[in-house]
């Protein structure tokens, strides 16, 4: 009976064995079968797209929306304009009438509002937005997807990547998960969630059709009357998903609902949706926003060089051999990089392990850093490669944390021209000499600022400001500096093609 079992035992083991080789031999593997299906609906995996394989496509962009809206905010703020012209001196009213120069209108205070988009990223209300949805509020409004209403306080704003940070007095709100920007790939599905055109939360679907684009929009934020004007930072994420005026601030999300972005921009002709939307990838929005909370100022550290980016024309007329990378055009004396033996002619082809070809990708690579922190960089040196560990360096040259306080002292002891949201130049000798004055600065390019609340054109030649003779832009600067608060800056110019003046109040 003992010997009947044993060999019972032995048959069943072989033949197990026998249809378990067959089963796996014919492809019947059923671990493959589960792999490639579709878990139930009722896990949120199931409810994801199929993110590898050759089965890449769109899943339930259910999941990414219901994950990420209730922590995408709607923002409104309230801007007071003060229009002032000041009135013309009697003097010149009894020669002229009350018609010479722009007429003689009184102060007036103007309240407009606009829209935007923000998002949690902290239960305790910090809440990231673009800094030109913000920028100049006089009153800041968040309403989360629950209708609930706060007043916002601003921590923060950073031009130079269109970032702001703004918090509310509440817990427990609903925060989005961060995701990484550098995992995502070309062609990737994203949902940009947002309050385009005044609307409710929005969501709408598109790719990745582009990284580290560079499009010049923040050019606008250079400070250029600055002895050493700082470069904005644009390493945009580009995408085909729709974003309107109203987006901005909004959340760019990859279909596990993390956030990879901030919608900031977009590519049109009309001012709306026409094919390409712009986001600050969540890399850069981390560390910015980090900065603005903790030390209320971006901590930027710097390499130290005037980078050229290559393709095969720029090479060719720099004498490089090679096509690609950042030709390193000077080295700043006393900088990083001439500390840690960089020099020019260098052409740097990776930063931190990562291949470097465009100057956009070099400055978010470096935009994540602090000053003090080291990074890893990759140069060619007459076609050799060559290692090199540089320790990043404030804009002083040090290594020290910049408060927000240091930044205030500074500007209060000298107002900046970029104040007046203008750009000038000085008044060529040529020119002075033919409107028949000793000199004078012009005004370039009106932006958003104080100079925009005026009538002042383009064009605009400034000879006087409060009194005083301008012939360059230091006369012109050392007048704002010694202006009080609430006074006004009174210009007096002319126009190029005429030689009747001009008398304007500049609110500061």
């Amino acid at each position: 009976m003992k010997s009947n079992w044993k060999t019972l035992a032995i048959i069943a083991l072989l033949s197990s064995f026998v249809t378990l080789a067959a089963y796996n031999i014919l492809g019947f593997n059923k671990q493959d079968v589960i792999f490639n299906e579709s878990a139930p609906a009722s896990q949120p995996i199931g409810r994801l797209a199929a993110l590898t394989g050759p089965q890449s496509a769109p899943g339930d962009f259910a999941y990414a929306a219901e994950a990420s809206t209730p922590a995408v905010v709607h923002i409104k703020t309230t801007i007071t304009r003060t229009v002032r012209q000041q009135q013309i001196p009697d003097i010149f009213r009894d020669f002229f009438g009350d018609e010479f120069g722009r007429g003689n209108s009184t102060p007036q205070r103007q309240r407009g509002q606009a829209s935007g988009s923000g998002v949690i990223i902290s239960q305790d209300g910090y809440i990231v937005t673009n800094n030109h949805v913000v920028q100049n509020a006089d009153e800041v409004e968040v309403i989360l997807t629950d209708k609930r209403s706060f007043k916002a306080k601003v921590i923060g704003t950073d031009p130079l990547t269109d970032l702001a940070v703004i918090q509310v007095n509440a817990k427990n709100l609903p925060s989005i998960t961060l995701g990484d920007s550098d995992a995502l790939k070309l062609g990737e599905w994203v949902l940009a969630v947002g309050y385009p055109l005044d609307l409710e939360s929005t969501v709408t679907a598109g790719i990745v059709s582009a990284k580290s684009r560079r499009i010049g929009i923040l050019d606008q934020n250079i400070n250029r009357n600055e002895e050493r004007p700082e470069a904005p930072v644009e390493a945009f994420i580009q995408t085909d998903a729709a974003i309107n005026p109203g987006n901005s601030g909004g959340a760019l999300v990859n279909l596990r609902g993390e956030l990879v972005g901030i919608n900031s921009a977009i590519a049109s002709a009309t001012g709306y949706y026409s094919g390409y939307g712009f986001a600050v990838p969540v890399s850069l929005v981390k560390k910015v926003s980090a900065d603005l909370v903790k030390y209320g100022a971006v901590q930027r550290g710097y390499l130290g060089i005037i980078p050229v980016e290559l393709n095969s024309l720029r090479a060719q007329e720099l004498g490089s051999k090679i096509g690609r990378g950042i030709y390193i055009n000077e080295v700043v004396e006393g900088g990083a990089s001439a500390a840690a033996g960089l020099k020019k002619g260098d052409v740097i082809v990776k930063m931190e392990g990562q291949p470097v070809d465009s100057d956009g990708q070099m400055r978010e690579i470096i935009g994540r850093r602090r000053p003090g922190d080291v990074i890893a960089v990759t140069v060619n040196r007459n076609g050799d490669l060559r290692d090199f560990r540089v320790e990043l360096r404030n804009r002083n040259g040090g290594r020290d944390i910049i408060k927000k306080s240091d930044n205030v002292s500074a500007s209060t002891a000298a107002k900046t021209l970029s104040s007046l949201g203008a750009d000038f130049e000085e008044l060529a000798g040529a020119d002075a000499k033919r409107l028949g004055v000793s000199g004078g600065v012009r005004v370039k390019r009106v932006r958003d600022g104080k100079m925009a609340e005026t009538d002042i054109e383009e064009g605009f030649i400034i000879v006087k400001a409060n009194g005083k003779n301008v012939r360059t832009v230091k006369d012109l600067q050392a007048a704002l500096s010694s202006t009080n608060a609430g006074d006004g800056l009174m210009l007096v110019g002319m126009y190029p093609n005429s030689s009747r003046m001009y008398y304007y109040a500049v609110p500061v």
